[in-house]
């Protein structure tokens, strides 16, 4: 096995969330799922195990094939320590994280784009890009530069970035940078960034009235 590449395990539960919007229509399926229970299948003597890899035919043909997302981010070396050190449940067996499947590699089986997040605020503390080998998924993308929040946008990865001044809210960035990625048959190259300073009317407000000339 090589340092990048870690077993397809187990299977995985969505609960639906709040898409933070994209930027066209996506691939991948489903988005922004607000975070992921795991499913373990029981063994004999009660306890629970990470199934063994699946070659099934849909695990072949490019049918999307759940794999459990907190086995696959623990077992990979190039996720960070720090971010394997919080990836605890928020609540119960909920896990801060948003899994996606979908064709953004040209492989013919599906890739996965898993988002890891805070429970505090749901910020993007890193995403990531599993490509399938076999019975088996390597990570070809990794960005842990928070707040980052990687989704597939028309067959390529697209990154969403949030930038914040000093005083800005969370809910409230100055503005975004939003970074389009396309596979050259062996990584992600970049090929576009669009950078949007938004504006500082916010939280339901208005723009200033015009000002009313005197009247004569």
């Amino acid at each position: 096995m090589s340092a990048g590449t870690v077993v397809l395990v187990g299977t995985v539960l969505f609960a639906a969330g709040c898409s933070t919007g994209g930027t066209g229509l996506k691939d991948g399926g489903p988005a922004h799922t607000e975070t992921v229970s795991r499913s373990n299948q029981p063994t004999g003597d009660g306890a629970s195990e990470p199934a063994a890899p699946d070659h099934s035919p849909a695990a072949s043909t490019g049918t999307s094939k759940r794999v459990d997302p907190v086995a696959l981010l623990k077992a990979d070396p190039k996720v960070s320590a720090a971010v394997k050190r919080d990836l605890k449940p928020c609540t119960g067996k909920e896990y801060p994280i948003d899994v996606s499947y979908g064709k953004v590699t040209g492989n013919t089986v599906v890739d996965i784009v898993v988002n890891v997040l805070s429970c505090a605020d749901a910020m993007g503390r890193g995403s990531y890009v599993y490509r399938a080998d076999g019975g088996k998924y390597e990570n070809v993308f990794a960005d842990e530069q928070p707040p980052v929040y990687a989704e597939i946008d028309r067959g390529e990865l697209v990154l969403n970035k949030p930038v914040y001044g000093k005083n800005d809210a969370l809910a409230y960035p100055s503005g975004e940078d939003v970074i389009t990625f396309r596979w050259n048959g062996e990584r992600f190259t970049e090929q576009d960034r669009v950078h949007t300073d938004y504006s500082n009317v916010v939280d339901g407000g208005s723009p200033p009235a015009p000002a009313v000339s005197p009247k004569s």
